[in-house]
């Protein structure tokens, strides 16, 4: 079984979100797990009630998902998003480990950083028949997922040492000390910090110290949103930041609000 390349992380506020919708994860065919981290479904049903809008503070990986009208490849957002849920609907999604999708596309992932991407730009008429098998998928997640599975196998890539780098960084990043550094990190894996970058921006289009940040905070985030931090201070330096106003930077640039006003509005949330 390969390793997580991604953590659970990334809902924000959800103790809110959950109540409002279903989130089921489902683990690849084994001879694709080495490039998808999982498939994923979300459900809602919020018919007779107001709409609502889910913040999320992505994983810095790339998605294929379709969602009501539109099927497309996401990839990484350099800032959280929102998704506004209304109705009643669900979508269905394939997320791949750092630089899996660019081994199927051959397209550099900065091409994608920030864009949501018709298949057919991306795979041609092939694409284009992925699109439309999987809009009459809809309501039939199984259906999807073999769908997608079966495109993906007929596209299997050559081994790629530089990929496989970048997929073992990353599952280290998940379960070293929170104070490891991107130098450290590519000592440990023998290559130098300019090489550990450039194969960064060419599979993932994000720096390894961008991806090592983004864990950090989900994991601040998730530990707040628990109600386990008492010393925001102690947390900061836990997590290697410099010192708490350093923290407190990057915390309110990711997830939009400082940690403290963060804390209230996850404490209002599980007091609901």
């Amino acid at each position: 079984m390969e390793g997580a390349t991604t953590s659970r992380a990334g809902i924000l506020e959800p103790q809110a979100g959950l109540q409002r919708f279903s989130l089921q994860r489902r683990r690849p065919s084994p001879d694709l797990a080495g490039y998808v981290e999982r498939h994923w479904i979300v459900r809602w049903d919020l018919r007779g009630s107001p709409p609502f809008e889910q913040e999320i503070l992505p994983h810095p990986c790339v998605n294929l998902v379709a969602e009501p009208g539109r099927v497309a490849v996401h990839g990484i957002p350099t800032a959280r998003s929102a998704h506004r849920l209304e109705g009643a609907g669900a979508a269905v999604g394939t997320k791949f480990r750092q630089g899996g999708f660019s081994a199927f596309a051959g397209v550099p992932a900065r091409a994608l950083r920030g864009r949501a991407v018709a298949l057919g730009a991306l795979f041609g008429a092939d694409g284009e028949r992925l699109e439309r098998e999987l809009a009459a998928c809809a309501g039939d997640p199984a259906a999807h997922i073999a769908a997608v599975e079966a495109f993906l196998r007929e596209r299997l890539p050559p081994p790629d040492p530089a990929f496989a780098l970048v997929k073992a960084v990353v599952a280290d990043m998940l379960t070293a000390p929170e104070r490891t550094t991107v130098a450290q990190l590519a000592a440990r894996h023998g290559v130098s910090t300019r090489t550990l970058q450039r194969r960064f921006a060419q599979l993932v289009g994000v720096s390894p110290k961008w991806v090592l940040q983004r864990y950090r905070i989900h994991v601040a985030a998730e530990r707040i949103a628990a109600g386990e931090v008492t010393d925001q201070a102690a947390l900061a330096l836990e997590l290697g930041f410099a010192d708490q106003a350093h923290f407190t930077r990057a915390f309110t640039t990711q997830v939009g609000r400082a940690p403290g006003a963060y804390a209230r509005a996850c404490a209002a949330a599980r007091a609901a």
